[in-house]
């Protein structure tokens, strides 16, 4: 027999989301990461943004505008012919950059015989 003893907390604790599930639910949609990860490389016009990341228009518009108002995507638009809209990190956004890189390490060294 066990002698661990359970509180209302430890059942709290373990029936609630943490703090990565609830980071996994604001960035985790595999259009989010894409887009997030491809503004690393500093501002970037939709049709750049379309290009890299090879989404449609209708779902790129729609997770740059869900990273934007959870404040991760800057636009800014320039009304000069022709019209053009562009994409920044904010520094929430830039601050996700450590966190790619780790991922990038992680799957170098577990995932090499992967296939994307």
């Amino acid at each position: 027999m066990s002698s661990e003893v359970f509180t209302a907390t430890d059942e709290a604790e373990e029936s609630g989301p943490c703090a990565v599930i609830e980071s996994l639910e604001q960035i985790g949609s595999r259009w989010r990461l894409v887009v997030l990860h491809e503004l690393q490389n500093g501002e970037q016009r939709f049709n750049e943004l379309k290009r890299a990341t090879d989404a449609s228009s209708r779902t790129l518009s729609r997770v740059l505008d869900d990273l934007q108002e959870m404040g991760f995507v800057d636009r800014r638009l320039e009304e000069d012919a022709p019209v053009a809209t562009y994409y920044q990190l904010t520094p929430k956004g830039e601050s996700l950059c450590p966190v790619f890189d780790e991922i990038e390490e992680w799957a170098e060294e577990w995932l090499a015989g992967c296939e994307s």
